[in-house]
């Protein structure tokens, strides 16, 4: 019987992945030939742009419909996700983001919707954290700090998938590295009705990713990785909660899972916080675009758009499988670990820029 269980699913998970991949697959043609007919194209005159010639910007519109009718056709009903709720940030925020795609949004309009969005879920939705899980030696949290802790995290994914959104492919792969094993630890915990959020969202940015992939023919746009930042940042939030310890005493399904889902979103947020902090220190505004992300820095050193996407989509798996073996270390040493790691990754990347523009192998270029 179990057998039977266990095959069901797993042509259930994998009908939801392919219905949602085929019906990104069969959007996105429409989409192109109205984005053409309508000259519905990238701002190539940005300097923050990699391309020199247009290219539309509605690929978010495919993700949606596709994410939203695999969810209401084949989302499982249960107390422990509330679709409803989720359906309607995602519709929200698409609607702001399809609107910044086509004519722009000011940032304070977009930063006000989106902590809307994020008090919705919190409050109504009841996706929040209610501890600190033993991190800095803290555990239970009263709940006006639980509900803003829980609206910041959530706006801070939003806008790190909004940010690393910057070369073909890179948000996309992280969705998929990101979702997709979000989606595998809700299979082994038996929360089947994650799983399906899960796999909705990756088949649907999987079909995206073959018109996305170096040469893009087409980008996710706002629409696209504010609603993928969304769904990331409510697994994140049920995942840790999930596998939180009780009363009772009982080992949770995941251990050291704050730890864990850090190094699964390790991508967006490093990257996030690094540049912010790079430009408070340098007297700019955080929310002032540069080219100093991570991945525009790792394309100075000579890497095409899709190896810079395979490295780091390399070393986000690595952290991610660090952190999943070495769980009984606990949260506070394994997040440690993972940032250390992070920051010399960057210190690498950083070294190898500094020998290229000196023209210098040298080891003094490892401090100045």
């Amino acid at each position: 019987m179990q057998e039977y269980l266990g095959t069901y699913y797993f042509v259930y998970y994998l009908f939801i992945a392919t219905f949602s991949v085929l019906i990104t697959l069969l959007a996105i043609p429409s989409i192109l030939h109205v984005a053409r007919t309508r000259h519905l194209y990238d701002d190539v005159g940005h300097f923050r742009k990699q391309h020199d010639h247009g290219i539309p910007r509605l690929g978010g519109v495919a993700i949606f419909v596709s994410f939203t009718i695999t969810l209401l056709l084949f989302s499982i009903v249960d107390k422990s996700i509330p679709v409803s709720y989720i359906l309607a940030a995602s519709i929200v925020l698409f609607i702001m983001g399809i609107k910044d795609d086509l004519s722009g949004v000011n940032p304070s309009t977009k930063f006000l919707i989106q902590l809307v969005v994020a008090i919705l879920l919190v409050t109504v939705g009841k996706i929040r954290f209610t501890s600190m899980y033993g991190v800095f030696g803290y555990h239970e949290i009263p709940y006006l700090v639980s509900a803003v802790l829980s609206s910041l995290f959530i706006i801070l994914i939003i806008n790190a998938f909004n940010l690393i959104d910057g070369i073909d492919g890179l948000a996309g792969t992280t969705c998929i590295i990101v979702n997709g094993t979000f989606a595998a630890l809700f299979i082994y915990m038996g929360h089947y009705e994650l799983a399906t959020v899960a796999l909705a969202i990756v088949g649907a940015v999987l079909g995206f990713l073959r018109y996305n992939l170096t040469p893009a023919k087409i980008f996710m746009g706002d629409a696209g990785s504010l609603l993928i930042g969304l769904i990331s940042a409510i697994l994140a939030v049920k995942l840790v909660e999930l596998n939180r310890f009780t009363a009772t005493g009982a080992a949770p399904a995941i251990i050291s899972a704050p730890a864990l889902t850090f190094a699964i979103l390790i991508g967006p947020i490093f990257d996030t916080l690094r540049v912010f902090v790079l430009r408070v220190f340098t007297g700019k505004s955080p929310f002032l675009a540069d080219r100093n992300h991570i991945h525009h820095r790792i394309l100075g050193l000579g890497f095409t758009h899709l190896q810079t996407v395979l490295l780091l989509a390399i070393v986000n798996i690595g952290l991610i499988f660090i952190a999943y073996f070495f769980s009984y270390l606990g949260n506070f040493t394994l997040m440690m670990i993972i940032v250390a790691l992070s920051m010399f990754c960057n210190w690498m990347v950083t070294f190898a820029l500094r020998n290229r523009q000196r023209e210098k192998l040298s080891l003094r270029n490892l401090f100045i």
